[in-house]
């Protein structure tokens, strides 16, 4: 792991499965959680075992959170057109089960179950007994892995001979234990005027330019279409190019936007490239299952074109409290600056690779027999950009709740609040000369 003086060092240590830590805005091997530097998003269980558990620590005492507040996420997370027969199974509300009484958060750890409902289907497979007389097929296991999934790398680097042992934890079932958890964040930072919203911008070959200006509400119109798009044109256009591939037995990808608004000038900082907040939330965001890339405002086309066509032009504004009395011309930074929020809105764009389980399976290879064999067909998703976005959303929520909470401190809603306030108050009257 790395250790304080940001040296790499290494520890053998048991590990039930894949996972990522994010500390010190590294990812590194640790445990099942994510750890920020205020925040702790600890996640537990597999695909089809009994349920997916959500445990976050760090968040203050006194936040008004209820169960709604979390099943309106994760119902948000099933939707989008392009979705397979799991989520017509799977009904995600999520149970609190911990860290909130009457309506309040606690300030210890906040646990949320999440129920498989599919589990009654796979209580033999997925037993934590052994099984008496054990076989291939009532333990469903599988010794035909995917190209482009975590089957063979995970089976070789965990000797595993049935990759059932890998996909299971490797599965993006897991994300809806994200989602949970980012439905506290993003409960937290609405209380201080931050939204974070998300639209998908490309499915395949169809593109949909952002608009400018965003609508208002981002979340409200990208809800209303089937594939999350603002562009209804470009929408229709994706419906029909999941269609495609669906009769084709194949899969897309594609990329969605994640936007947070009302973030004040000064979350993360330049002085170490641990607190960067560029890094942690690009980190983040590549840490969900089958993302390929990330990118901040204008991203790789700023490679493209010369600085003055880059830089956005500074002028005062008194009426922008929040940005310091500043105002951008453009957004082309995308709300950072040396990893710091400028008090624009923050901008990130997130490319999906399509989905590896495919009807029509890729050349593999059986790890049982050493055979050229076709990979196993998994009951999956054709398109599931729409539904990315959703976690995008959770991540990115994370990651600024994590930046708030280090920036303002304090152990209670009341003592965040005070603490926000004087920062706000300050800028409106700090003076650079």
């Amino acid at each position: 792991m790395f250790s304080d003086e940001g040296t790499v060092s290494f520890e053998a240590r048991p590990s039930a499965g894949p996972f990522f830590c994010l500390q010190r805005s590294f990812l590194y091997q640790e445990s099942n959680h994510f750890v920020l530097r205020r925040l702790k998003l600890t996640t537990a269980g597999e695909s089809h075992g009994p349920a997916i558990v959500a445990i976050l620590d760090g968040v203050p005492a006194g936040l008004e959170l209820s169960p709604q507040d979390v099943a309106r996420e994760l119902i948000r997370r099933q939707g989008g057109y392009g979705r397979g027969g799991r989520m017509k199974i799977e009904k995600d509300l999520g149970e609190i089960f911990a860290g909130v009484r009457l309506g309040e958060t606690l300030g210890g750890p906040i646990a949320i179950r999440i129920p498989n409902r599919d589990f009654k289907n796979w209580q033999d497979a997925m037993s934590v007994e052994a099984p008496a007389a054990p076989d291939d097929e009532s333990l469903r296991r599988v010794t035909l892995p995917r190209p482009g999934h975590a089957d063979l790398v995970g089976m070789l680097k965990y000797r595993r001979a049935d990759a059932r042992d890998i996909l299971e934890r490797a599965s993006a079932r897991e994300t809806a234990a994200r989602v949970a958890g980012g439905a506290v964040a993003k409960r937290l930072l609405h209380g201080f005027g931050v939204r974070v919203e998300s639209h998908v911008v490309r499915i395949g070959q169809v593109h949909a330019p952002s608009p400018d200006p965003l609508p208002d509400s981002v979340q409200a119109s990208a809800d209303a279409s089937p594939v999350r798009c603002l562009d209804e044109a470009a929408s229709s256009r994706m419906v029909a190019e999941i269609d495609e591939a669906r009769r084709a037995g194949d899969s897309l990808g594609g990329v969605f936007e994640v936007i947070a608004r009302g973030l004040p000038v000064g979350l993360g900082s330049h002085v170490t490239a641990d607190v960067r907040l560029s890094g942690r939330i690009a980190g983040a965001l590549m840490s969900i299952h089958a993302m390929k890339g990330v990118e901040i405002g204008m991203g790789f086309a700023s490679a493209a074109a010369r600085g003055s066509g880059v830089h956005d032009e500074i002028e005062r504004d008194a009426s922008r409290r929040r940005a310091g009395g500043y105002r951008r011309r453009s957004n082309n930074a995308g709300g950072l600056e040396g990893g710091i929020t400028t008090g624009e809105p923050l901008v990130a764009r997130v490319a999906m690779k399509p989905l590896s389980s495919l009807r029509q399976p890729l050349d593999s290879v059986d790890t049982k027999s050493g055979e050229p064999a076709k990979a196993i067909r998994e009951r999956s998703d054709v398109c599931a950009v729409p539904a990315a976005a959703i976690v995008g959303e959770a991540m990115l929520a994370l990651v600024l709740a994590d930046a708030w909470l280090e920036k303002f401190g304090g152990d209670s809603m009341q003592e965040l609040e005070s603490n926000v306030e004087a920062y706000l108050a300050g800028l409106a009257t700090a003076t650079l000369g």
